[in-house]
């Protein structure tokens, strides 16, 4: 089987790897095809694979809107030879234009249900819409809904293994507590007019977290220079296992908060967008704390950090609930290997 595998963001490299890994294994091609978001090159370059550069479809809603036809051609020029039997991507807008321009089935994954752009310009185009059970958003027919989570692709134990070797690169060891903050860049079409922690906030955070550990930050935007000494100085791809010994994460980011959540990391996501997976996290889990009103969620995120670091017992807790997260969870990459062997279009039907 030849597969194209489409990347538009940095996630989208982890979701992936073990699936193109596990799949060229068992003789079956693929092709990697990637628009530049981000770190998703660097990504791609030190997990030493091969792909496609399709460009950039620019940072401005405009510019994004108005550069869809040139990375559909783009797309379409790279795969043509290649002669796909199928297309998979997240969300993938291109991926689904060139897949029915060459009547070749495509395969979507997503978790962002407020992302209406991007379903209206890619959902009626692809075949197959695979998501979460908790996902609160209804395609159809055409959507299959599995019992997990995105990140459990490549955070699921059949996939990962924490490495301790993190800890030496930070100077710290296992019995150290270290809190991770995450600020996004909000230039993605579903952040447009959304909010997360404001400036002071984030230096308030900081200053009175540093009390009870570590603090390191990653962030998508320029820190303020009194910030720059935590920002986090390690391989990109190196964050899971970072986040695994973790103490707490705190941060705008829902992906890296549902990560930390299957790691058994508790995590405080704050941001004015809701999504089912991290609300099921909390009210099923109890390993994510959503604050998403935005007169008040700073001052609530704050408090719920300083009661939860006064826990002596919260990574054993967290590492406890994880356990009992992964006994209801699938493998989900052994999922989708699954579903992309065997899929035919009259076999969509319900619930995996």
């Amino acid at each position: 089987m030849r597969i194209v595998v489409d990347i538009n963001h940095p996630a989208h490299v982890h979701y992936f790897k073990n699936f193109i890994w596990q799949m060229q294994k068992k003789g079956h091609e693929t092709l990697i095809t990637a628009s530049e978001k981000d770190i998703s090159y660097k990504l791609l370059n030190n997990y030493e694979f091969d792909y496609i550069k399709l460009g950039a479809y620019g940072k401005s809603l405009s510019y994004k809107i108005l550069n869809i036809p040139a990375l559909d051609v783009k797309m379409y020029g790279a795969v043509k030879k290649f002669n796909p039997d199928v297309f998979l991507g997240q969300g993938s807008i291109r991926g689904a234009h060139v897949s029915k321009l060459m009547n070749r089935p495509s395969i979507a994954l997503d978790d962002t249900e407020h992302a209406k752009l991007e379903h209206m310009l890619y959902v009626p185009f692809t075949d197959a819409v695979l998501t979460s059970t908790c996902f609160r958003k209804d395609f159809g027919k055409k959507q299959v809904r599995y019992n997990g989570y995105t990140e459990l692709l490549y955070l699921h134990p059949n996939c990962f293994k924490p490495d301790p070797a993190v800890l030496d690169e930070v100077g710290l060891s296992k019995n150290d507590n270290i809190i991770i903050l995450r600020f996004v860049s909000w230039d993605a079409n579903h952040d447009v007019g959304q909010n997360g922690l404001s400036r002071e906030m984030k230096h308030k955070f900081v200053k009175d977290l540093e009390k009870y550990g570590r603090v390191l930050i990653t962030s998508e935007v320029s820190l303020d220079k009194e910030l720059e000494k935590y920002k986090m100085n390690i391989k990109p791809e190196r964050l899971h296992d970072l986040l695994y010994y973790s103490t707490l994460y705190i941060g705008e980011g829902a992906t890296t908060a549902s990560e930390s959540a299957v790691l058994g990391t508790h995590a405080i996501y704050v941001n004015t967008l809701r999504l089912g997976y991290t609300d099921e996290e909390e009210t099923k889990y109890g390993l994510v704390y959503n604050f998403s009103d935005k007169k008040t969620m700073d001052r609530q995120a704050f408090s719920k950090a300083m009661e939860l670091l006064q826990n002596n017992n919260l990574r054993s807790e967290g590492k406890a609930k994880r356990e009992k997260l992964l006994r209801d969870k699938i493998d989900v990459t052994a999922f989708l290997m699954n579903f992309i062997e065997n899929y035919q279009k009259d076999t969509i039907s319900g619930r995996l």
